[in-house]
Parts: C-alpha cells; sequence; structure tokens
C-alpha cells in the first residue's frame, strides 16, 4: 500500500506516476471500444457504465457509512419513473436527469431517518419495505407506470455523425466517469471520513464532534441521488418502463454488486457493476443459473475474500509491485 506523506497527496486521485500512466491507457482505451470492438461490447459497457453509477451511491451508504439498505429498487423506480415523465413533458435530458436524482434523493432523505433509530437488520428490512411499497404504488397506478403498455421514454438523438448505441456509450462513460471522481472526492473529503467514523463506531464519532442525524440523512440522500440518476440513464438507454424492472430482485442485484466488487471501494463498485451485467451473459442459456452463482459468490467472498474483487486485485498489485523480489 502507498506510504502517504501529506493530506494534500491523500487528495490526490492518482498519487503514483505508474499508476497514472495506466488508468489514463484504461480511460483511453474505453473511448476506442466503440471503434475498434464489436457493438455487443458496446452494449454491454454502457449497461455496465449505467450500473457502476448506483452501484457507487449504495457503496457510499452500506460500505463506507455502515447503513444497510434493501430498499434501492425504490430509489431506481423513482428516478426512472420522473426522468421519464420529465422526458415526456419536454424536459431537456439534463434537467431531467438532474430531476430524477432530486426526486430519489429526497425520497431517501426521508427513508433515511428510520437510520437515525435502527440499525442493522432492522434498518435493512425498514428499507426494503420501502421499495417494495414503491413497486406496488407503480405497479397498481397507471397514471404513473402507464398501466399495461408501459411508459415509453424518448430515446437520445444522436450527434456528431455517430451512430445511435455509440453515441449512448460515449453519452454513459463521460457521466460514469464524473460521478467516478465526484465519489472520490466525497470519500477524501470530511463528509467522507464522517461517514467512515459512523460506520466504525457511531458513538465515538458523536464523541468527536461528528453531526450523527445530519451525515446518515445526508449518506441516504446521496446514495439515493445516485440509484435515482441510474434509473433516469437507464430509462433513457431501455426506452421503456415497467414496474417489474424494480421488484426487489433489482436491490437484491446492486447488493451483490456491492458485496462481490468490495465494500469501501469505488473501484470494487465498478468491479461488482461488472460482475453482475456480464454472469447473466454468460449463463443466458441457464438463468435459473443466475442466484446461484450470485449467492455463491457472496459465499466465497465473505468466506475467502471479504475485501471482495477489490480487495483481490489490491493484493495482486501488491504482489508484483515487489516481484521478483517477494
Amino acid at each position: 500500500m502507498d506510504l502517504i506523506e501529506s493530506y494534500k497527496e491523500e487528495l490526490q486521485l492518482v498519487r503514483r506516476p505508474w499508476t497514472r500512466i495506466w488508468v489514463g491507457l484504461l480511460v483511453l482505451g474505453l473511448f476506442l471500444v466503440p471503434r475498434f470492438g464489436p457493438e455487443h461490447w458496446t452494449y454491454m459497457l454502457t449497461i455496465i457504465f449505467i450500473y457502476a453509477i448506483g452501484i457507487q451511491g449504495q457503496n457510499l451508504l452500506i460500505g463506507y457509512t455502515g447503513q444497510i439498505s434493501f430498499g434501492q429498487a425504490g430509489f431506481l423506480a423513482v428516478g426512472a419513473y420522473a426522468f421519464g415523465h420529465a422526458a415526456r413533458l419536454g424536459m431537456p435530458w439534463p434537467a431531467a436527469l438532474l430531476a430524477a436524482g432530486l426526486a430519489a434523493g429526497l425520497f431517501g432523505l426521508i427513508v433515511g431517518f428510520p437510520s437515525l433509530r435502527l440499525k442493522g437488520p432492522y434498518l435493512a428490512i425498514a428499507t426494503m419495505g420501502f421499495g417494495i411499497a414503491v413497486y406496488q404504488v407503480f405497479a397498481n397506478s397507471e397514471l404513473l407506470s402507464g398501466g399495461r403498455m408501459g411508459l415509453a421514454v424518448p430515446k437520445l438523438s444522436p450527434l456528431f455523425g455517430f451512430s445511435h448505441i455509440t453515441f449512448t456509450y460515449y453519452f454513459n462513460l463521460i457521466i460514469f466517469l464524473l460521478f467516478t471522481v465526484i465519489s472520490y472526492n466525497i470519500i477524501s473529503s470530511y463528509m467522507g471520513r464522517a461517514f467512515i467514523a459512523i460506520r466504525d463506531n457511531d458513538i465515538a464519532a458523536e464523541v468527536i464532534g461528528v453531526n450523527l442525524s445530519r451525515y446518515k440523512l445526508v449518506s441516504f440522500a446521496i446514495s439515493s441521488f445516485y440509484t435515482g440518476v441510474q434509473g433516469g440513464l437507464y430509462a433513457l438507454f431501455i426506452g421503456y418502463l415497467e414496474p417489474n424492472m424494480f421488484t426487489f430482485a433489482a436491490s437484491v442485484t446492486l447488493f451483490v454488486a456491492v458485496i462481490v466488487g468490495g465494500l469501501a471501494s469505488v473501484e470494487g463498485s465498478i468491479m461488482g457493476a461488472a460482475f453482475v451485467i456480464l454472469v447473466p451473459q454468460l449463463c443466458s442459456s441457464y438463468k435459473e443459473m443466475v442466484s446461484v452463482v450470485f449467492g455463491v459468490a457472496i459465499l466465497i467472498v465473505l468466506i475467502f475474500e471479504p475485501m471482495g474483487l477489490a480487495g483481490r486485485w489490491m493484493k495482486m498489485r501488491l504482489y508484483f509491485s515487489n516481484w521478483p523480489f517477494r
């Protein structure tokens, strides 16, 4: 692990020169995928970018603040339908996307109030109830969900001569990179340190001056904002919404991504997003195996690698950083 000598150095997004090189090459490679890779790769990476945004938000809540939530499907639905209705009313997509995030963030703020008194499984059950309640509201309200025909969402109009899938890819890639940088900055800020203090020991955090109520609510609001933006981007990408897209299974998928990718890790959130998107594709002929793979993956992670895929990646980097002198 890198030795940090100053607070200014810790605030740097990328510290070591070699790391800057490979991160730059990785980002460059992502920008070149639509030009040199198959269209299927472009499609899959676009979905991974969209999911990674919401999973980063949930990791801020679960991994950094220690607040367990099984209601992310509810925030996802609120964001998606808020974006869908705003877009149908003619609102420009940036404003509609912001409205999706704010709507989900507002509900996150409301749902966050139980976190002031509930912890662990009790909080998880309370948030799960919210997610199920949101699903029932949309499933039984044709005005909100569009009824049996669903809700059609206007898609992006390609610019700069790109095809639709290529333009959508770059659009989501840029937003994904923006939210990733924001996540790193939140973690490095006083707010991020307050989140970690609450996770490690909320009583000790309160003793040293951390306002528990404020930062727990802020954590829920930020996490829900990320998830709402994910819902808006997904609605824009798919072009269609219906309530069955936001069942409890959607919350489980996001939770699996956080655990398998790695708690308290932005890189882990991205790896977790890739995991939950690629596994169903690899098991497309045996869809009933997807849940089995998810369950087995969680067991393996909890038993052998509690830090998830990000922890394994960090150990590999440490191993090869000293090669061949080990």
